[in-house]
């Protein structure tokens, strides 16, 4: 069964993909409730309330509700607050505040948000000692106006929906089909010669990618003859290479590939700066660092230097710090060449080795 999905897979077939997904909805909204004349409430009597006028939230009604001398039963000295969901015919879940703002909009108390379950048995909730009497009179004798500020938020009903299906669309990547299009030369408008050897490609994409290109092909200075150019000091494998990064952002992963030295990836690397490709010269400096040995850290010194690399360089000095290294890296041809071209890395080295000893 396996083998047959794999094969419908590889034959264009699409995979569809079904999912759901849990909806919560929920309505939030602000009501201010002004009190005005404070001082003439005062007296009203336990239990005696005002009430805001209704408002809507959630599809159901609300009413905000102040006892200026409290509740019955555990006010103890202060004024309360309550909100009301009126006649509701099902629970409603919602979660609210009541605070009171000076008359500036300024909050003077700082109630956390309460969560409750209105039922048609029980349909208010608020706050018993909402503020002291004997504080609100004082501060109600230079202004006898406040705000009750009540913001609520209602919770419906969770419920759980169908999602739009996807396809699935099996398939080789974008990079994949450019590359096959470079290879088969298809819409391919201009053409490279590299020992002659001819590189088919589009001018847009080299353009896109890099500056020099972009500059060649487009610029002041483009090539008279846009659709062959002749490229010198540059081996077709590493053309090649330098290609297939423009086209995949990557470097081939063929057989031919994994036998590349350490000479190619310095070619390679030479050749994207060239072309101002940075993002090859940084992986061509990554496999560089990965393959330092004795034999071509000398010459891949020179070339770190040459073209600024500076974690490829301290990467091969740091590897040729240990004397015992030293010495045999000495032995060697491109010792010889590093001397004679970059002197002044020889202080790095030096500098090194005294760390080590």
């Amino acid at each position: 069964m396996a083998s047959n999905s794999t094969a419908a897979v590889s034959h264009g077939q699409c995979l569809t993909k079904t999912s759901s997904r849990c909806l919560t909805p929920s309505f939030t909204a602000t009501h201010d409730f002004e009190v005005t004349s404070y001082p003439l409430l005062q007296g009203i009597g336990v239990e005696k309330l005002v009430s805001s006028t209704v408002f809507s939230v959630g599809g159901f009604n609300w009413t905000i509700s102040f006892f200026p001398d409290g509740v019955r039963h555990g006010s103890f000295g202060n004024a309360s607050a309550f909100l009301n969901c009126l006649s509701p015919e099902k629970d409603v879940r919602a979660r609210f505040t009541l605070n009171l703002l000076d008359k500036s909009g300024t909050q003077v108390t700082k109630f956390e948000e309460m969560e409750y379950i209105f039922t048609p048995k029980c349909v208010y909730r608020g706050y018993a000692q909402f503020i002291g009497k004997s504080w609100l009179k004082s501060w109600s004798d230079s202004n006898g106006s406040f705000i009750i500020r009540c913001v609520l938020t209602v919770i419906g009903e969770p419920r759980s929906e169908v999602r739009r299906n996807h396809v699935l669309v099996p398939g080789r990547s974008l990079q994949d089909q450019l590359e096959d299009m470079r290879k088969k030369g298809e819409g391919a408008d201009v053409t490279f010669s590299v020992c002659g050897q001819l590189f088919h490609a589009h001018r847009c994409l080299l353009a896109a990618r890099s500056p020099v290109f972009k500059a060649e092909l487009f610029g002041p200075m483009k090539e008279k003859a846009t659709r062959s150019i002749k490229v010198e000091d540059i081996e077709p494998p590493i053309f090649e290479a330098l290609l297939h990064f423009v086209y995949t952002d990557s470097l081939p992963d063929d057989e031919q590939s994994k036998d590349w030295n350490t000479a190619k990836l310095q070619h390679l690397l030479v050749a994207a700066d060239r072309y101002g490709l940075d993002g090859l010269m940084v992986l061509c400096e990554s496999k560089l660092c990965e393959s330092i040995d004795v034999e071509t850290v000398a010459t891949t010194l020179v070339l770190a230097e040459q073209h600024h690399c500076k974690d490829l360089q301290e990467a091969c000095v740091e590897f040729m710090a240990p004397q015992n290294v030293l010495q045999a890296v000495m032995a060697t041809d491109g010792f010889k060449h590093l001397v004679a071209s970059c002197p002044l890395l020889m202080k790095d080295i030096l500098d090194r080795i005294s760390r080590t000893d």
